[in-house]
């Protein structure tokens, strides 16, 4: 493909994608193809001969878009929010035409020192103390791909740091703590390490938050077994229910242990904190206090497309020191004198793509109070489905609506009366879930379990949904309430008889 000929290509790309988001709200939400469509449909071989380049885009759009989940359709309420701003597309666009690795400085001087800023910007934007920037020289930020990565990156500094406080310390002895409401990315953490995890035990009445008394007593029972906490990881925003750990509370019980690294994961809440207004919720006066680090993506809700995982840390030399390895080649003299950071040091691996540039175009394009109108917006959509929610008989919210989360399931019929009332509105929910999903075409939710409550969510956060995709999910679940509950008494009345 010559200049002109990519020209042209280039041309038809951004018209068929301004045609796809113009189409967005009549395609089904969830794909609706079944598995193996695709791998039936293509060859075995790449092709032996060079294709015509339409026919290549052509088939993007009949073999590909059938099986894409559309994530960001106004009707899709599921999981946490995928990100895809016009302004994200075109920086991965220019970030693509200057592919490099980025390993280091010298590799291109623009993709690390715009990462620099555009980590100090992020920072500033949610209120983070002036430690976690890269201009303060100590801490500092860094685009990881994802949090799960970000949280691997974090177990290995504070290990490597733990083990040089404690030479004797054996690996088998090691746990990183997390919560029964932490997400995954604590227990993949473990088994990428080969270490132990511990998961604390969070309570409904303390809001599936960690509180300070279950950190304690987890440290004396270890402390009496030999084993040796080196992580905890905190959350602001858990995915089932956006709970939050009391940070303040752990804080104060880590400060009697402080070779223990506290990493708080903020991947979907934490852009809401460009919001002065959550900050409370976000806990950032005790962030700023004790983290050693602090993760948020912005390729959720942050209007960034995907990927764009925030780190900071309150002393990058946690980082360095654990990952710093540098072979002659990649030796610089700029490194050498330390006058630039070299982000390889920084993460698990070597090359990096230049992410920095999409996040530079989307808080330029937006400004920090556009960014907050995205944010208010999603918050103001939650609430007018939670009122919905309590509003009506046959439903019931399990926690408090947090941020643009709410978790709600059906209530048991008031002529039912099972003998198991606990297990009988898991099974009704459950039942209403598959009704709901059985709507895939029009609306995406999914489930989770809070402790032995069986919920369902509703997370909003698609940059184009407004109040009345709200109401038309609202009508497809208040439909599939009825018909699960019609079906439910049928079968528990046939069985009572």
């Amino acid at each position: 493909m010559d200049i002109e000929e990519f020209r042209k290509a280039g041309y038809q790309a951004i018209d068929r994608i301004c045609d796809y988001y113009a189409s967005l709200q009549s395609r089904p939400v969830v794909s609706q193809v079944e598995p193996g469509y695709l791998v039936d449909a293509l060859p075995q071989n790449p092709p032996e001969e060079a294709e015509d380049f339409g026919a290549i885009a052509d088939d993007f759009q009949k073999l590909i878009l059938p099986g894409i989940t559309h994530w960001q359709h106004p009707s899709f309420f599921a999981y946490f929010p995928t990100a895809a701003s016009f302004e994200g597309i075109l920086g991965d666009l220019y970030s693509s035409s200057v592919s490099n690795p980025g390993f280091n400085w010298l590799s291109s001087p623009a993709c690390t020192e715009l990462e620099q800023v555009v980590m100090d910007w992020c920072a500033r934007l949610i209120g983070l103390g002036d430690h976690f920037l890269n201009r303060a020289g100590v801490g500092g930020g860094v685009i990881q791909t994802t949090a799960s990565e970000a949280c691997i990156v974090v177990c290995v500094a504070a290990r490597a740091r733990y083990l040089r406080a404690h030479p004797d310390a054996r690996l088998e002895d090691l746990v990183i703590y997390t919560t029964t409401q932490t997400h995954s990315l604590g227990v993949k953490a473990g088994l990428v390490l080969g270490l132990a995890v511990r998961a604390l035990e969070v309570k409904a009445e303390d809001e599936y938050g960690l509180r300070g008394e279950t950190l304690c007593a987890a440290l004396a029972d270890d402390s009496a077994k030999g084993k040796r906490p080196f992580v905890l990881i905190g959350t602001v925003g858990t995915t089932s229910s956006g709970a939050v750990d009391d940070l303040e509370e752990i804080g104060e019980v880590l400060k009697d242990h402080p070779s223990i690294w506290l990493h708080v994961d903020s991947a979907w809440a934490g852009v809401a904190m460009a919001c002065p207004e959550f900050r409370a919720y976000g806990r950032l006066a005790a962030i700023n206090r004790y983290a050693e680090s602090y993760g948020t993506n912005f390729h959720k809700w942050g209007l960034v497309n995907f990927d764009a995982s925030m780190l900071w840390v309150r002393n990058r030399m946690s980082l360095t020191d654990a990952l710093d390895v540098t072979p002659e080649f990649l030796r610089t003299k700029q490194h050498d004198a330390g006058l630039v950071v070299d982000y390889r040091n920084w993460h698990l691996g070597l090359g990096r793509r230049f992410r920095s540039l999409k996040v530079w175009f989307v808080l330029r394009r937006y400004g920090v109070e556009g960014f907050r109108q995205h944010i208010r917006e999603g918050v103001a959509l939650n609430e007018h489905f939670a009122a919905l929610v309590r509003a009506s008989p046959h439903f019931e919210l399990v926690t408090p609506p947090r941020l643009a989360l709410s978790v709600f399931r059906v209530v048991l019929p008031a002529s039912a009366s099972p003998g198991d009332a606990d297990a009988a509105t898991n099974d009704l929910n459950r039942a209403f879930y598959a009704h709901v999903s059985g709507a895939g075409d029009k609306l995406f939710l999914t489930q989770t379990k809070l402790n032995d409550a069986f919920c369902v969510r509703f997370a909003v956060g698609a940059q184009r949904t407004r109040r009345e995709h709200v109401d038309a999910a609202w009508a497809i679940i208040q439909a599939s309430a009825r018909a699960a509950t019609e079906e439910w008494l049928k079968l528990h009345t046939s069985a009572a008889a």
